[in-house]
């Protein structure tokens, strides 16, 4: 019964996923397929968009930015996601798989229009690179990252640039403290996602690297779309 109820649930994101996914962006994005009647599917269930680029200034903005790229620690940057990988999280915390309580909280009274609405919204936000350190990158830092980049395979599913492209994420430019938990979260199992790729992906990685890569994907030139 478990297992069933994770299929279905699994079968009802991808369901939704592919719906929201916007046309502009599949057709933008080279890597992927582009999913069956995503434009339909998503001009249906967003009625008004402007509605929720005012939602997200008036519920979103005060944790996560108006631009996308909150100063809070531990907050997500959203600048330059994709929608397809937008909506796969918000029905994740819609529905309680994801731990974290003022999301689950924001995310229960989302309809499924609300989903895509939202994630329309954050997929038109551009790419914003972090305010400027006080100190360059530790070059050393960088060289191991980016090879560990290479070693374990991230660049294959994330891209050179770490841009990632629907349902992957970016993580060029993420927080290096969010980058940093949430890769610690996949190797302990406490991060789910909507596959166990990610889980498998790091098990093996001893912390440390992950420490490193964390580092180097937060520094990493933040590319366009």
């Amino acid at each position: 019964m478990r297992a069933w109820r994770r299929v279905a649930a699994a079968a009802a994101l991808v369901s939704l996923a592919a719906a929201a996914a916007s046309p502009a962006h599949a057709q933008a994005s080279a890597k992927a397929k582009k999913p069956a009647a995503a434009s339909s599917s998503s001009a249906a269930g967003v009625a008004n968009p402007a509605a929720y680029a005012e939602r997200f200034r008036t519920e979103c903005a005060a944790c996560h930015g108006a631009n996308g790229r909150s100063d809070l620690p531990g907050t997500p940057v959203l600048a330059g996601q994709h929608s397809f990988y937008a909506i796969t999280q918000l029905f994740l915390f819609r529905e309680g798989r994801r731990d974290n309580p003022a999301m689950t909280a924001v995310a229960k009274g989302f309809s499924d229009a609300d989903m895509r609405g939202f994630a329309d919204y954050i997929g038109t936000l551009p790419p914003v690179p972090a305010p400027a350190a006080s100190a360059p990158p530790d070059a050393a830092k960088m060289k191991q990252g980016q090879a560990l980049a290479q070693q374990y395979k991230c660049v294959f599913c994330h891209g050179a640039d770490f841009a990632g492209g629907q349902q992957v994420p970016r993580i060029g430019g993420q927080r290096e403290d969010y980058m940093r938990d949430t890769l610690h979260g996949f190797r302990s199992g406490k991060r789910p996602g909507y596959s166990m790729a990610m889980v498998e992906a790091v098990s093996h990685i001893p912390p440390a690297e992950l420490d490193l890569l964390a580092y180097y994907a937060a520094r990493v030139p933040v590319a366009g779309r």
